[in-house]
């Protein structure tokens, strides 16, 4: 059972509307590196964890990349706040307008609608925490370009959180990894 509190994980005030980095940070909703696919990931692969360590684990992670999406959102439309349609185009981001206003979708940078091609399983407790490890690492290294791109404080910050997130949870997967690996000798 999930319980939800009304705030963010790391407090989010964008003053300065951005929308190439509105459109930079969708990469991190709707991509394949992405918050979304982490949270199902994690979610669905707790089922196959061999005992309540792993499923706590992997429920606990999958619970707080919901709460990253929750962020990753709620920076996007603070970039995205009063922009026209012609700005919009003019950031490359007339297709999204067209389709869903100033609405969210989970799409990537480029546009390509998330799909669950990014989901991965295999049952094998070792090889899904090992696959974690490197969803980790790839997030991580997202998160340090998107802060390549950008001067700006109030979104240099929860990126930063963020980033840092993932190197947390790569350590926790890892750990569990190694206890499995011991226990099963492998």
């Amino acid at each position: 059972m999930f319980a939800y509190q009304k705030r963010l994980q790391f407090p989010i005030n964008i003053k300065k509307k951005d929308l190439k980095m509105a459109k930079f940070l969708l990469s991190q909703y709707g991509g394949p590196y992405g918050e979304l696919a982490a949270s199902l990931q994690y979610l669905n692969q707790r089922f196959s964890m061999p005992d309540g360590r792993g499923k706590a684990l992997l429920t606990d992670i999958g619970t707080e990349e919901l709460g990253h999406i929750e962020m990753i959102c709620t920076m996007v439309q603070q970039l995205m706040k009063g922009a026209t349609p012609k700005e919009l185009k003019e950031a490359g981001l007339g297709g999204h307008y067209a389709q869903f206003d100033h609405a969210l979708y989970p799409t990537d940078a480029n546009g390509v609608p998330f799909t669950i091609t990014y989901i991965q399983a295999t049952g094998d407790v070792i090889a899904d925490l090992e696959n974690n490890m490197a969803a980790e690492q790839r997030a991580r290294a997202t998160y340090e370009h998107l802060m390549d791109l950008t001067d700006d404080k109030d979104v240099l910050d929860p990126l930063s959180f963020l980033r840092q997130r993932e190197i947390v949870h790569y350590a926790r997967f890892k750990e569990l990894r190694d206890i499995y690996k011991k226990e099963m000798n492998r």
